[in-house]
């Protein structure tokens, strides 16, 4: 399925939920959010009948998102559902990691092809403060597991942010020598309510080159990854960088986003939003429309111009 531009969309991710067990000073608001009323989400039935129509058009790899995706009920269900549609090659999750050492079996069971993990830092005190409460040892436990079970390979997800974890770059990086996992660092996207705090915290990911000179750049396996790769030239794993602000990867981008609400995002950095809800739960044939949609899917996003997007990130999906 191509846009305009000849880019291959062949990716969905889905936010399964808004709500979140983790409250992260650059993903949710000080006063928190307002949550979605429960006829607002979709239900898994229209998620599957919305991945169904999409999977027809050529997409064939899905994230599950959130939130947190691990705090829908009965989570397991959709992965099920998902993994039997036909054309879909690759389901995979990105989670606080949080509650993945009790789900990571099950997960694996029920059809999940494997696992990003947000961590921010690897010291406890600074995990519970930056989350305003979490328990760094349920995160490294729960990354335990999903190795056991076999949800790989494990990507490690890491917001740089000024006087926080500049100092942790080194120890990030030095994960990948004896693992066999990807660190990738991501820089701060000043995004809703929080993008104030986030504008001050901003780090260019050229912080990580510059503190860890020995990273080798090598071609990634997939052309349309965001992340620039690098690794130590004796390393068993990769360290990404991924480079919404400095750098921008619009063409190559591959996917489009569903919101817990019912809108696709074709692109992350707009706030644009076309809602098919009314469309699914109404019995209208969608296929025309989301082929509308991936066709009018935009260049690239204008983050350098200072047009922050107002939906916050956890209402959105990563």
């Amino acid at each position: 399925m191509l846009d305009s531009f000849g880019r291959n969309i062949n990716y969905l991710r889905i936010s399964v939920t808004d709500l979140c067990n983790l409250r992260c000073k650059y993903c949710m608001p000080e006063k928190g959010i307002a949550k979605a009323c429960h006829d607002e989400i979709l239900t898994f039935e229209e998620i599957q009948h919305i991945t169904e129509k999409f999977a027809e058009l050529g997409v064939n790899k899905v994230r599950i998102t959130g939130g947190e995706p691990l705090v829908r009920r009965d989570i397991l269900n959709l992965i099920e559902r998902i993994s039997t549609i036909k054309g879909i090659d690759e389901i995979a999750m990105t989670t606080n990691g949080i509650l993945l050492k009790e789900y990571a079996k099950a997960l694996k069971e029920a059809g999940l092809s494997r696992v990003n993990i947000s961590l921010d830092t690897l010291n406890p005190d600074k995990y519970r403060d930056i989350t305003k409460g979490g328990e760094l040892k349920a995160v490294l436990e729960g990354i335990a597991e999903a190795k056991k079970v076999g949800l790989t390979p494990i990507k490690i997800n890491v917001v740089l942010m000024k006087g926080f974890n500049e100092d942790e770059i080194k120890d990030f990086v030095d994960l990948t020598i004896d693992e066999e996992i990807d660190v990738r660092f991501i820089e701060l996207m000043p995004i809703g309510q929080v993008k104030n705090w986030s504008l001050n915290k901003y780090l260019s990911n050229e912080t990580v080159l510059n503190k860890v000179p020995e990273l080798v750049e090598i071609e990634a396996k997939d052309s349309s990854s965001p992340a620039k790769y690098y690794k130590f030239p004796k390393g068993k794993g990769n360290v990404g960088l991924i480079n919404p602000i400095s750098c921008k990867f619009c063409s190559n981008c591959n996917r489009v986003r569903l919101t817990a609400d019912g809108k696709i995002k074709p692109c992350l950095h707009s706030d644009e939003e076309i809602d098919i809800k009314a469309l699914v739960r109404n019995g209208q044939d969608i296929t025309k429309v989301l082929c509308d949609i991936v066709k009018n899917k935009p260049k690239e996003h204008d983050l350098e111009d200072g047009k922050y997007i107002e939906r916050e990130m956890t209402a959105i999906g990563g």
